[in-house]
């Protein structure tokens, strides 16, 4: 039987911790940052962790890394 692929998108942008939960970049913060205010600016700065139904996509994604 071979091996299942994991999607090159996902393996660029999240990453599954030790605990199984899956961590990505902060929405909203591409361009566009005139606009937005400083709170959700310094809100959004490192990574931050999917919720559950979200989490459970990505994971299929990537099978190898659980």
């Amino acid at each position: 039987m071979p091996k299942m692929k994991t999607k090159s998108s996902a393996k660029k942008r999240f990453k599954v911790t030790a605990t199984g939960k899956v961590l990505s970049a902060q929405a909203g913060k591409r361009h566009g940052m005139i606009k937005r205010t400083r709170k959700f600016i310094r809100d959004a700065r490192g990574t931050t962790t999917l919720s559950a139904p979200d989490a459970k996509i990505v994971k299929q994604y990537m099978p190898y890394d659980r």
